[in-house]
């Protein structure tokens, strides 16, 4: 009986082992199923739906393309710019025709006891015309002074559109990366919130740290932080790209997730600095005004020499000559000319003040000469920065970081790393992930920046 008894107690305590051993086998398996699942999540999920519209053919998706087709068709601030344009190729043809001529009618010489017009010889109904000259040469200069303001005008519309189309680039990729940053974002959020399970499972069994739990936490709300501001920061980009497309500021802007990532090869940056300084509208509106301004030094040295004013008038007469005929009737010839005699407070004047312009307009285009070359080197620099860099984020430092963090994640399930240096190299793989992006978006806006500051499309080998 003592040894029945014995053995029960042994069988008993031997059962609660067996399901004791069996509840942690089991707990082991789904924390490493927990781990697996966790680990194994992409390193980028699709955008959501609500937030770009995927690449669901049925949602409208604002292309680079036609953003700025868009702008170009509806901004206000190039209209304007046309519109001006447009007026002022109106004027030449008002400044190189002559004054209109003036048609007078008088009556001269009329008695005032009767003013009976055939009482005395001298009265007469007179009708003249007039016509004024001015100085040979000064017509043909102000036609030429409004051609060349109706051509800087021109050339001023003309870079306001490249400055336009740039900023569209650049707002549009500034958008897209966003895009790009808010999907790492939620990916690597989905990510930490299984590995928060994980080690708080793992914390409950006895089996991990609080810290682990604690630090999984911190890193997720520092990705829930970071995916405020940046929608914040695409709700204001969005806004700017709106404006520039003179669309509502709370218009829906859903951009396509796959896109070209090619660069292109840059032509030289001599070739560049050249083409630059025969294309670009800027320096070319420079130019015409310059032209006008010694256009317009020429006419202040016109000044110095006198207009003219011719005149015909044909007067009747009523009154009877001795001998009872009748009195002829009167032709007038007037010429006229304007004195300059206050020459050294006017036309001197005139003319140093036109100097003074003049060289101000050439001190003006040789500055924007010099800025328009930095800003095209400056441009090829940012470039080929960005693409170097591109070209080393995907093709050596991301996949390295994906191997380390591969290899962390295998070290984390048979407990050879710690929880915080896996948590380390994903955070790493998630900047990784950021830079590529933002390096494909500095790269395409230099290539925007650096189109405005050559002035054509042509900017390749």
């Amino acid at each position: 009986m003592l040894i029945s008894g014995f053995g029960g107690v042994i069988l008993r305590n031997l059962n609660k082992g067996m399901v004791e051993v069996g509840r942690r086998c089991w707990r082991w398996f789904s924390q490493g199923l927990s781990v697996m699942l966790a680990v194994s999540l992409p390193a980028a999920l699709p955008l959501q739906a609500a937030e770009t519209g995927g690449d669901d053919p049925a949602v409208n998706q604002l292309r680079m393309d036609d953003a700025v087709v868009r702008a170009l068709q509806d901004n206000p601030d190039l209209a304007q710019m046309q519109a001006r344009y447009q007026a002022l190729r109106e004027i030449p043809s008002q400044r190189g025709v002559l004054p209109d001529p003036v048609l007078s009618v008088n009556a001269m010489n009329l008695p005032t006891d009767t003013f009976h017009v055939g009482q005395e010889a001298m009265t007469q109904m007179q009708v003249g015309i007039s016509q004024a000259f001015p100085f040979p040469g000064k017509l043909a200069l102000r036609e030429q002074i409004s051609e060349l303001t109706a051509d800087a005008a021109g050339h001023g519309f003309e870079e306001t559109r490249i400055r336009l189309v740039r900023d569209v680039k650049r707002s549009w990729w500034q958008l897209f990366y966003l895009d790009r940053a808010l999907d790492i974002v939620q990916s690597n959020q989905a990510l930490l919130r299984n590995l928060v399970q994980v080690v708080r499972t793992k914390y409950e069994v006895a089996d991990g740290r609080q810290q682990d739990v604690l630090l999984a936490q911190l890193e997720l709300s520092k990705l829930i932080d970071q995916q405020l501001d940046l929608k914040a920061l695409r709700r204001r980009q969005a806004i700017q790209l709106n404006r520039l497309m003179a669309a509502p500021a709370d218009s829906t802007l859903r951009l396509p997730l796959k896109i070209n990532e090619s660069l292109p090869e840059l032509a030289s940056a001599e070739r560049l600095l050249q083409r630059a300084e025969v294309r670009r509208p800027l320096l070319q509106q420079l130019e015409s005004q310059v032209g006008s301004a010694r256009s317009q030094l020429d006419l202040a040295n016109k000044d110095y020499y006198p207009d003219f004013k011719l005149g015909l008038a044909y007067g009747e007469r009523r009154g009877e000559a001795a001998g009872g005929a009748s009195l002829p009737d009167l032709l007038s010839v007037m010429v006229s000319v304007n004195l300059p005699i206050h020459t050294s407070r006017r036309q001197s004047s005139a003319v140093k003040q036109r100097t003074h312009e003049l060289s101000q307009s050439r001190y003006q285009l040789e500055d924007e000469l010099g800025r328009v070359r930095a800003e095209v080197l400056q441009a090829v620099t940012d470039y080929e920065r960005a693409r170097q860099q591109l070209t080393l984020f995907k093709g050596g430092i991301i996949p390295q970081a994906e191997q380390t963090v591969a290899s962390m994640r295998a070290g984390y399930q048979v407990d050879e790393v710690d929880f915080l240096n896996l948590v380390r190299s994903q955070i790493t793989l998630f900047n990784y992930q950021l830079r590529y992006w933002q390096m494909l978006t500095e790269a395409n806006q230099a290539l925007a920046q650096l189109v405005a500051a050559v002035g054509e499309e042509n900017i390749d080998e």
